[in-house]
């Protein structure tokens, strides 16, 4: 049975992203939660249930209840590494479309800056033995490999290759530029990209998202009850959800072009809110960047245009802010940063915010937008798991 049109969305909060050094994991849910409140017109006590996705598997739900001071009511955490808040929001939609609950909210959240940590979390007992394992904790040098191959694959000149990375840094850091929750609010040239040192060949350091505090919440229930609260409720569509097996990093015939998890998610996404072709059908779309050549892959994988010809599109700026399918109006994770748990919320944050008008600048609100198309991945390349969700206005 599809979900289309059986959960609504009807209050969304978003915390400022970024070094809140002066912020604690509790203050960024009380942040994002009251946000999503007052955004719905309701209490706390109006909820049902809670899901909050961040990547600890070592906590519960009292991670949620207890600085939202919930009673008693049923609280879940889940983690599926950086589509964790996606899940969050899958998992909540789900029960509500079940009949199970009637108010719930769904929460992602992460504190990273404070972690000592240089990049994300990784995770322990890996069973695989392969050299390629030298880089589990260097993501940069998982996508830089996807870099290379696919300049190798479609004959494309490294230099053109690495000014196609570069078109779309600049792209998401001038919409970011513009968003006063983006961790990074400052647009960068051709040449301040072109030239920024080098991580791992050939991503230099505006390729890559930085690592960052934040939170995001949804309030999420029936249709018929979002009625009774606002007329600019949004509909959730559709979910994908794909898993790999994570044997790519063992496969010395993996292709890292061919993103398989990606595909199959936006197969069933598409499938289940009816979409046909999502490039014309899609208004805007929230993709994970955590590295440009990431944002690249994924054009091709959501089936935006040929394997092989994205760099055309972005030369032609497709994908920019006024052009034919805007992505990452809000800057995406090169502007925001990656909060593990928090991105996937705050992807749908931002649909929510484009589809009732209301981007915080009128120089970012896009013109009559469609449905909104929300894309989490985590993993890497050759171990990905991958959530789509599709939004969209009542007719």
């Amino acid at each position: 049975m599809s979900i289309a049109n059986r959960c609504a969305i009807i209050g969304m909060g978003c915390t400022k992203f970024g070094e809140r050094w002066d912020t604690s994991f509790n203050d960024l849910i009380v942040e994002a939660a009251y946000e999503a409140y007052a955004d719905a017109g309701i209490e706390s006590t109006d909820l049902d249930a809670g899901w909050i996705g961040f990547t600890s598997s070592s906590r519960t739900g009292e991670s949620l209840a207890g600085p939202l001071k919930l009673d008693h009511i049923a609280v879940t955490h889940v983690e599926n590494a950086c589509a964790s808040g996606m899940e969050a929001i899958r998992n909540a939609c789900h029960a509500v479309a079940a009949g199970e609950y009637k108010m719930v909210l769904a929460l992602g959240v992460e504190k990273l800056k404070d972690s000592g940590l240089a990049g994300l979390p990784q995770p322990g007992g890996m069973h695989y033995a392969h050299p390629v394992l030298l880089t589990q904790i260097n993501a940069p040098a998982y996508y830089a490999l996807a870099a290379t191959r696919y300049f190798y694959r479609y004959g494309i000149d490294p230099k053109k290759g690495k000014e196609y990375l570069a078109k779309i840094t600049v792209k998401n850091h001038y919409n970011g530029s513009m968003h006063p929750k983006a961790h990074f609010q400052k647009a960068v040239s051709m040449e301040t990209v072109m030239s920024a040192p080098i991580i791992a060949w050939p991503l230099g350091l505006f390729d890559c998202c930085p690592t960052t505090d934040g939170a995001a919440a949804a309030i999420i229930t029936t249709p018929e009850i979002a009625k009774k609260y606002r007329n600019d409720y949004v509909l959730v569509k559709s979910f994908g959800l794909a898993i790999g097996q994570g044997m790519g990093i063992v496969d010395t015939d993996y292709d890292w072009t061919h993103w398989e998890e990606t595909e199959q998610a936006a197969k069933r996404a598409y499938a289940g809110a009816g979409v046909k072709n999502p490039r014309k059908e899609i208004g805007m779309i929230e993709l994970h960047d955590c590295f440009s050549i990431s944002e690249l892959l994924v054009y091709e994988g959501l089936g935006l245009c040929e394997k092989g010809q994205a760099g055309a599109d972005v030369d032609a700026g497709t994908f920019e802010l006024k052009g034919e399918l805007p992505v990452n109006p809000d800057g995406g994770l090169k502007s925001f940063g990656h909060p593990v748990g928090a991105s996937g919320v705050r992807k749908v944050y931002e649909l929510y915010k484009q589809l009732q008008g209301k981007a915080d600048l009128p120089q970012r609100q896009l013109k009559n937008p469609k449905l909104g198309l929300a894309h989490s991945q985590g993993g890497h390349p050759g171990a990905f798991e991958c959530i789509i969700s599709i939004v969209g206005l009542p007719a």
